[in-house]
């Protein structure tokens, strides 16, 4: 073997090694060159190619699968019973009478026992002349006296005739009133008069109030109640000055509806000022006002 000969096998053994670490192919340009140049004595060098490494393969990574979620059950909500309301019985009547109370209902539904009487009624007799009274027994509460002796004597000086036709009236007394207007008005009694234990009178904080100009307007002189002694000036005073005495009147117009009865101009019940000053304020009547704030009364 030539000296050339083995620098060119040199040659192509480093070129085949090469080959093998990039995994690239020899040139075909080098093998034509170490072929041209003697093939012959190429043929007789054993070449030793270098043995490639082996592959390894790397076991794939195992996958831990994420935890299931455990899905706990819910209790079942216990329900409580609910209770029963237990109503509180209302007490007898006789347990729930007035007693005095101001503001104690009177309607054609609410009434009084006919036992009922005021234990402080005094006669005006004691404190008006006849001008007022016209001589009539009248009795009232002793409650009122002092407000009521106030406006009268405020209306004469303002150059009234006040009168007062009524003040307490008994269980009895009413009964025989509505006996009379019911024999007389018939289709009408219900409006004109109150029956036995549904008169305001019953509680001797009433007046009903009287003119001697009535007959002026009304155009009938024996008749001492009508709907025009709004217009006799005593009428008009009193609806305008009335609730400053603590008085307020019972049955106005817009009232019919709910009390039952026929507009009354010459009506008043004494309230206390505090209480007439309220409705005056909030343009109310008496009726309308006690249903909606007061517990319900006693029905006898």
């Amino acid at each position: 073997m030539t000296r050339w000969t083995l620098v060119w096998v040199v040659i192509l053994s480093g070129l085949l090694l090469a080959s093998c670490r990039e995994g690239k192919p020899v040139e075909d340009t080098a093998v034509a060159r170490a072929q041209s140049s003697d093939v012959s004595e190429a043929s007789e060098v054993s070449v030793q190619l270098p043995t490639l490494a082996p592959t390894v393969v790397l076991p794939s990574a195992t996958l831990t699968p994420p935890p299931t979620a455990t899905t706990l059950p819910l209790p079942t909500p216990t329900l409580s019973p609910t209770a029963t309301p237990t109503a509180t019985p209302i007490g007898p009547c006789d347990g729930r009478m007035p007693n005095g109370d101001l503001l104690t209902i009177v309607t054609k539904t609410y009434g009084l026992s006919p036992a009922y009487t005021p234990d402080d009624l005094v006669p005006l007799a004691d404190y008006l002349g006849n001008d007022v009274t016209l001589g009539y027994p009248i009795i009232v509460r002793a409650v009122m006296i002092e407000p009521l002796l106030q406006m009268i004597r405020d209306m004469q000086a303002a150059g009234l005739e006040p009168q007062i036709l009524s003040g307490y009236r008994a269980y009895s007394e009413q009964a025989a009133a509505y006996a009379k207007w019911a024999a007389e008005f018939p289709d009408r009694v219900d409006i004109l008069s109150a029956p036995p234990g549904h008169s305001e009178h019953q509680l001797g904080t009433t007046i009903d109030f009287g003119s001697p100009h009535l007959p002026e307007y009304s155009g009938d002189p024996t008749l001492q109640f009508h709907t025009y002694f709004y217009k006799t000036p005593e009428g008009v005073w009193l609806n305008e000055n009335a609730w400053k005495y603590g008085f307020t009147l019972s049955y106005p117009r817009e009232a019919q509806e709910l009390t039952g009865f026929f507009y009354e101009p010459w009506h008043y019940r004494y309230v206390g000022v505090e209480m007439a000053a309220t409705l005056q304020n909030a343009g109310t009547y008496l009726t309308a006002f006690q249903l909606a704030n007061q517990p319900e009364p006693c029905i006898p």
